[in-house]
């Protein structure tokens, strides 16, 4: 093992996650993180995805939920484990990444050289070629959705591999200092999926630490596997409600100002356009999470069950 990685822990949440599960485990152990250091923890799955990596890992540690609980309080569940471990940096990896062998060394190697930095994180480009960048950090607008995904969609190039520091990293692959989880906490878990990860590393900032993409070093992302892929009714539900929850905590009347035109004002028109690219339910999702989440209502397993709405 890497010196690099003497401290380090990763946490993968599954939710029948299927095969992903293998390759993004397996790529974790080729670059270098002992068995002993990853935990899995399994929401619930239904798909035999749990025996698989039970079968093909069996040196992981494991923690199992009899339901699903979400992404946030998934990755807490396995962060607590791994900090009582002894770990000194927790890697939170989504099960749908594949982190190339340089990759984990290189971010730990950054938070060592660097002590202002407490959050870090590679590039992460969508599968196949020719290769294109799906985030390189994030940046807070309070625009659509509030945040927007620096790069996202674009031809990876020297652009995107530069070092610099963002007001977010996705919680696909996010690794954090020890000191920083025990000073400002883990992800606020009732977000359940989507938006954690911003606010986990907005109070990072507040906290007076940096928060930084190191696009030197990059990760394969299969953006949004575990709700269906791309611009679905289960994304955009929980987008719009989580959404809604992040303003009350975190926005100013200008940022509600901004969020009204960018995202209430926008879904007539993007339902017009939904309706030609197939995208309608998917828009009228993101009403209702808006809807709910001005209700109070926060996402749950439930809400999100097949059947659960008209929309899914």
């Amino acid at each position: 093992m890497s010196a690099d990685l003497a401290g380090l822990w990763a946490v993968v949440v599954n939710w029948n996650g299927g095969r992903a599960n293998q390759e993004c485990l397996a790529a974790l152990v080729a670059a270098g993180v002992e068995p002993a250091r990853i935990v899995f923890v399994d929401n619930g799955s239904v798909d035999g995805s749990l025996a698989a990596v039970r079968a093909a890992f069996p040196g992981l540690v494991f923690v199992e939920h009899d339901r699903n609980r979400g992404f946030g309080e998934g990755a807490n569940a396995g962060a607590r484990v791994a900090l009582a471990g002894g770990a000194e940096l927790v890697f939170f990896v989504n099960n749908d990444l594949v982190v190339p062998p340089a990759t984990p060394a290189a971010l730990a190697a950054e938070l060592a050289t660097a002590p202002e930095v407490g959050v870090v994180g590679p590039r992460l480009l969508y599968p196949g070629e020719p290769a294109r960048v799906w985030c390189a950090g994030g940046r807070l607008d309070w625009r659509q959705n509030l945040s927007t995904l620096l790069g996202h969609g674009r031809p990876d190039g020297d652009e995107w591999r530069a070092r610099r520091e963002v007001d977010y990293v996705a919680g696909a692959a996010l690794l954090a200092r020890r000191a920083v989880l025990e000073e400002v906490g883990l992800f606020e878990a009732d977000y359940f999926a989507y938006m954690e990860d911003v606010e986990l590393c907005l109070r990072v900032r507040q906290a007076g630490w940096k928060v930084v993409v190191l696009g030197a070093v990059a990760a394969v992302h299969e953006a949004s596997s575990a709700t269906g892929g791309g611009y679905n009714a289960r994304r955009k539900y929980m987008q719009g409600v989580n959404s809604v929850h992040f303003l009350r905590r975190y926005g100013g009347p200008r940022a509600w100002l901004r969020f009204a035109f960018f995202d209430v004002l926008s879904l007539p028109p993007l339902l017009l356009a939904g309706a030609v690219r197939g995208r309608a339910r998917a828009v009228l999702a993101k009403g209702l999470g808006i809807w709910h989440g001005l209700r109070g209502r926060r996402v749950t397993a439930e809400r999100l069950a097949p059947g659960a709405s008209r929309l899914w």
